[in-house]
C-alpha cells in the first residue's frame, strides 16, 4: 500500500507559512551564489553553490514580529534572539512532513537549495528518512518535479559532502549530531580527498540552512557550538518538547492539537492489583550512595492501625524488613538486607534474592501482566471487529524492558517462545472464542504476533539501549515494514518491541499500547501516548479524521488517576498549558444512541428530504469588476518606502556585571546610489494570485502606483498581492454558485455506519423528549451556546424537530468544507425549514469562517422551502 498526504492542511499551511514568512521581501534571484574552495598555494579549487541573504537583521524582525502577532504568540523579546526559529507542534500532527514541504517553499519563494537536518538519533534520523522516501512522489506533485537530491552523512564516505555543495538542484543532507559535535570526529579533521580541507568546511562553505528535529536534546554548551560552526543562514527547530524557544513563529501544543482532532483521543485502561498483601512484596526505589554511607529507598507492606499498607523506608545493610514492617510474618524468614551495591544499582538479601533498581517481587506482578495482556487483546479484538469493514487494520503494542520474556533460547541455541509469547496465546485462543469475536480473525494465533528487537552477531535477539549498531538495523527494519504493517492482508496485528526502541515506532494505526516493564518505567507519559497519537490511515493510505475511530488505549499498570495526574504535569511543564479534562477514564465513555425508527418520522423526513442533495459549485466573477475594485485596493495601500541604512552608535560600558551599552545617536540614510535588480514583476504577482498576466498589468497601471515599483521592487510587489487577493476572495465568494449533482444525496446509511462514543462533558445534551430528535440519549456539542440551543429547541413549542447535522455533511466551498451545525422544522403562522449557524453574540468570526458560512447559504439557497440562518445565538431568532 502507498501512504497518502492531504496538501491543504490548515494547520499545516499555517506552521509553513510561518517560517517561509520570515524571509518575505527576499528576492527570488537572490537566494543563491556561487563560492569557491581553493587549498593555499594549490591550483586545485572545488566550487559549488550556497545560500545568500539579503534581508538585514531589522527586515528579519520585522517580519517575525508579524507573524507573531497573526498567530498570537505573546513575547516580551524587543530584538531578534539571532538567526533561531522554534516551531512548537505536537507529536503525531505531521512535524516532520512540515519541515520536508517548508524546504520546498524556501526553494521556490527564496532559491535556497542547501539544507542540513541534524538529528540527535539513529531512531529519528531514520524516520527522517523513511518521510523523505514515501512524501517524494507527493511533493514532486506539488512541486512541479523539483530537482532534489538526499543523503545521509557517513564518515567513510566524506567526499559525497563535495556533490552536496557543488549541486545546483534542491539538497539535503541527514546527520547525526554526534557525527559531528567533537573535534576528534572524521568531519573536523583535513582530508587528503578533500584538497586538504576539512569536510566540514564544505557546509560551512554554502551555509545551508539548518533544521533542528527535537532541538532540546541538543542544548549543551558543546552541541550548540556544534550547530553553529556548521555557518547556517539560520537554525530551525522543530519539536513538540522545547527546552528554548527562541524566536517562537509557531504553537501547536498538545490542548490545541486535541481540540482540533488532529491526534488520537486518549483513554488510559487501568490495571492494578488492590489488596494484594498475600506475598512478601518488596520494590527498590533507589540508592544513594555518599563518601560515608550507602543507603537504598525500598517500597514493602506494613502493619498499620489500618491494616496492610505500601510504605517506602530507608534501608543499610544489616536493616531487617521483619522489623521494619512492624512485624508482618511473611518477612520473617531472609528479609535482612545482605548487601547494597551502588555501582550495579542492586540489593541482596539473606535468602539470596536480588533485585536492581525499579525492580519489584511479590504483588501479584505476573497476574497483573497477564491481565495487561488480556485487556489489550479484548480492547484490540473490539476494535478489529469495529474497523474490519472501514478497510482499517487495527495495531497492538507491547513494550517489554526484556526481551527473554518474548523470545529465549535452550542450550542448542534454538528460539522458544518466553512467558509473554506463551501467555499471550493461551490468551487469545480463549478470546477469539468467545460469541462476539468468532470467525473474526482466521489467521492462526502465531502469525498474529512477533517481535522486533536488536540481534547479536550470532542473530541471537537481546536486550539494548536504543544508540547501538544492532538497533541501526531494527530501526530500519521498523521503518522498511510500516506500509506491510498497515496491510489488512498481512496477518501480524500484536508487536512486542524493547522499550528501548520506542522512539522508532510512530506507526499510524497503533490503536492500543501495553507496556510489560518488570522494572518501574522512568519513561516519560507523553513519550509513552506519543508512539500511537497519530491519526489511522485505511487500506488505500488515505488519513481518518473521525473522532469516534480514532481512540488510543493505553494499558497501564497505575491507577488512572495517577497517569492523567503525571501527563497533566509534564505538560504544564513542557508546554506552560493546561491539559485539565482532555484526557478520558475510558470507563466514562458513553455510546450515542440514535432513535430507534427515526429515519422514518414524518418530521425527520420532511427536512431531510430536502437537504440531503450533494452540490458542487462554480466561481463566477466580472474580470472588469476585479480589476477595477483591486485597482482601488493597489491604490489605498500603504506606501511603498525606499530601503533604508539605519545607523545606531553605542557606548560600550564595561562593568563588574559585564558588557552593555549606551545609545548615543542613531540616524537613517535611504539616499545612496545602490542599484536594484528589479524582478520579473508580474511573474511573481501571478505565482501568488493565479491572476493572468495581463489582468495584473491592467490593474498595475489603473491603480498610478507602478512607479513605486523602482523605489523597492519586493515591498511593492507583496504589498500589490495583498490588496488583490483580499478582492479576489471578496469577488469569489459573493460569485458563488452551487447546483444538484443529478440524484447523488448524503445515504441514510451513514447515520448507521458511523456509530458515536463519546466521553460526557459540560457541553453534551441529555435528551428528555426524544420524538423531537434523531438522538435517544445524548447530543455531542462543542459549546455552552449550542448547549443552550438545544434546551430551547427540546422546550420550545414552535420547535417541532432539530438534530446537530452530524460530522459527515459537509459542503465544498473554495476554501475548504463547511459543516452547518443545525436542521430545524419550526411551526409559526407557517412551517418553514431553517439550516442553523450558532455562535455566541460576541464571537467575532475569522474571515474564512464568515466565507464558508456564506457558502453555505449559497448552497442552501439551492433547495426550495430551506432557510439557512447566519450565525445565531438563541431560538429566539429563529423567525
Amino acid at each position: 500500500m502507498k501512504l497518502h498526504f492531504d496538501s491543504n492542511q490548515e494547520y499545516q499551511l499555517e506552521a509553513i507559512r510561518a517560517v517561509s514568512d520570515i524571509f518575505e521581501g527576499q528576492p527570488l534571484s537572490g537566494g543563491d551564489f556561487e563560492f569557491s574552495l581553493t587549498e593555499t598555494g594549490s591550483l586545485l579549487s572545488e566550487n559549488g553553490v550556497g545560500n545568500r541573504l539579503t534581508l538585514t537583521e531589522e527586515q528579519i524582525w520585522e517580519n517575525v514580529k508579524s507573524i507573531q502577532k497573526r498567530h498570537e504568540i505573546k513575547t516580551e523579546n524587543k530584538e531578534l534572539q539571532g538567526m533561531n526559529f522554534s516551531v512548537e507542534m505536537e507529536t503525531g500532527t505531521g512535524k516532520t512532513y512540515v519541515y520536508l514541504r517548508t524546504i520546498y517553499e524556501l526553494t521556490r519563494l527564496y532559491g535556497f537549495k542547501k539544507f542540513v537536518i541534524v538529528v540527535p538519533s539513529i531512531a529519528i534520523r531514520e524516520g527522517v528518512l523513511k518521510n523523505l522516501q514515501i512524501t517524494h512522489e507527493h511533493f514532486q506533485t506539488l512541486y512541479d518535479k523539483a530537482q532534489i537530491n538526499y543523503d545521509v552523512y557517513d564518515s567513510k564516505k566524506v567526499s559525497h559532502l563535495r556533490g552536496f555543495a557543488a549541486g545546483n538542484a534542491i539538497q539535503i543532507l541527514v546527520i547525526n549530531i554526534d557525527a559531528f559535535a567533537k573535534d576528534e570526529n572524521i568531519i573536523n579533521k583535513p582530508n587528503d580527498k578533500l584538497i586538504g580541507k576539512k569536510p566540514i568546511e564544505f557546509i560551512q562553505s554554502i551555509n545551508p540552512i539548518v533544521i533542528v528535529d527535537e532541538p532540546q536534546n541538543m542544548e549543551t554548551d558543546i552541541r550548540k557550538k556544534a550547530i553553529e560552526n556548521l555557518n547556517p543562514l539560520c537554525t530551525l527547530r522543530y519539536s513538540a518538547t522545547h527546552t528554548n524557544l527562541y524566536n517562537l513563529m509557531y504553537s501547536l501544543n498538545p490542548v490545541k492539537a486535541y481540540d482540533l482532532g488532529l491526534v488520537k483521543q486518549i483513554e488510559v485502561d487501568s490495571v492494578v492489583s488492590e489488596n494484594a498483601m498475600n506475598e512478601a512484596f518488596l520494590q527498590l526505589e533507589s540508592i544513594n550512595a555518599t563518601k560515608t554511607k550507602i543507603t537504598a529507598k525500598i517500597k514493602i507492606d506494613c502493619n498499620s492501625n489500618k491494616g496492610v499498607v505500601k510504605k517506602s523506608v530507608s534501608v543499610k545493610t544489616g536493616d531487617d524488613i521483619y522489623r521494619l514492617s512492624k512485624e508482618r510474618e511473611i518477612y520473617k524468614e531472609g528479609f535482612i538486607i545482605d548487601e547494597i551495591d551502588a555501582g550495579n544499582s542492586t540489593i541482596t538479601l539473606t535468602n539470596g534474592s536480588m533485585l536492581s533498581v525499579g525492580e519489584s517481587q511479590g504483588g501479584m506482578n505476573d497476574e497483573v501482566m497477564k491481565y495487561m495482556i488480556r485487556k489489550t487483546v479484548e480492547e484490540h479484538l473490539k476494535k478489529e471487529r469495529a474497523y474490519k469493514g472501514k478497510g482499517i487494520k487495527v495495531l497492538s503494542l507491547f513494550f517489554i524492558d526484556r526481551v527473554g520474556n518474548y523470545r529465549e533460547y535452550d542450550i542448542n541455541g534454538i528460539s522458544v517462545k518466553g512467558k509473554f509469547a506463551k501467555w499471550f496465546e493461551e490468551i487469545y485462543r480463549q478470546e477469539i472464542a468467545k460469541p462476539a469475536f468468532r470467525g473474526l480473525l482466521s489467521y492462526a494465533v502465531d502469525a498474529l504476533h512477533n517481535g522486533y528487537f536488536s540481534q547479536d552477531s550470532k542473530g541471537r535477539v537481546k536486550d539494548t539501549e536504543g544508540e547501538s549498531l544492532a538497533d541501526n538495523d531494527t530501526y530500519k527494519l521498523i521503518m522498511q515494514d510500516k506500509e506491510k504493517l498497515l496491510d489488512p492482508a498481512t496477518p501480524l496485528r500484536f508487536i512486542f518491541s524493547h522499550s528501548a526502541l520506542r522512539e522508532g515506532w510512530d506507526n499510524p494505526n497503533v490503536f492500543q499500547i501495553c507496556t510489560l516493564n518488570e522494572t518501574k518505567s522512568e519513561i516519560k507519559k507523553r513519550q509513552e501516548i506519543g508512539r500511537g497519537l497519530r491519526l489511522s490511515v485505511n487500506q488505500t493510505g488515505q488519513r481518518i479524521f473521525d473522532r469516534n475511530i480514532n481512540k488510543l488505549t493505553v494499558i497501564a499498570n497505575e491507577r488512572y488517576e495517577d497517569f492523567a495526574k503525571a501527563l497533566q504535569n509534564e505538560i504544564q511543564e513542557d508546554c506552560g498549558v493546561d491539559f485539565t479534562g482532555r484526557l478520558k477514564n475510558r470507563g466514562d465513555r458513553q455510546k450515542v444512541n440514535l432513535r430507534k425508527g427515526f429515519e422514518a418520522d414524518p418530521k425527520f423526513l420532511q427536512i431531510w428530504e430536502k437537504i440531503k442533495f450533494h452540490t458542487r459549485y462554480s466561481v463566477d466573477y466580472r474580470t472588469n469588476e476585479l480589476i477595477a475594485m483591486s485597482a482601488k485596493a493597489v491604490k489605498n495601500m500603504p506606501e511603498t518606502n525606499k530601503p533604508t541604512i539605519k545607523s545606531t552608535k553605542q557606548r560600550v560600558v564595561i562593568t563588574q556585571e559585564g558588557v552593555d551599552g549606551q545609545l548615543v545617536s542613531g540616524s537613517v540614510d535611504d539616499d545612496y546610489g545602490i542599484r536594484f535588480e528589479i524582478p520579473d514583476m508580474l511573474a511573481y504577482i501571478q505565482s501568488k494570485t493565479e491572476l493572468t498576466r495581463h489582468t495584473i498589468l491592467e490593474i498595475l497601471k489603473r491603480s498610478g502606483r507602478l512607479n513605486e515599483l523602482l523605489l523597492n521592487p519586493q515591498l511593492f510587489m507583496d504589498n500589490t498581492v495583498a490588496a488583490i487577493k483580499s478582492i479576489l476572495y471578496e469577488l469569489m465568494v459573493d460569485g458563488i454558485k452551487y447546483e444538484k449533482i443529478g440524484d447523488k444525496i448524503y445515504e441514510m446509511t451513514l447515520f448507521e455506519d458511523n456509530d458515536l462514543e463519546i466521553y460526557l462533558d459540560q457541553f453534551t445534551f441529555a435528551v428528555n423528549q426524544r420524538e423531537k430528535t434523531i438522538y435517544e440519549n445524548y447530543i455531542p456539542l462543542d459549546s455552552s451556546v449550542e448547549n443552550q440551543f438545544a434546551k430551547n429547541c427540546e422546550s420550545s413549542e414552535n420547535i417541532k424537530f432539530f438534530f446537530k447535522l452530524p460530522f459527515w455533511f459537509r459542503i465544498n466551498t473554495p476554501i475548504g468544507t463547511y459543516n452547518p451545525d443545525w436542521a430545524i422544522v419550526f411551526k409559526g403562522k407557517k412551517k418553514v425549514y431553517f439550516v442553523a449557524e450558532t455562535k455566541s453574540k460576541d464571537q467575532e468570526l475569522r474571515l474564512s469562517e464568515k466565507m464558508k458560512i456564506d457558502c453555505g447559504k449559497a448552497h442552501f439557497e439551492q433547495f426550495d422551502g430551506v432557510t439557512f440562518k447566519r450565525p445565531i445565538s438563541s431560538v429566539s431568532e429563529l423567525t
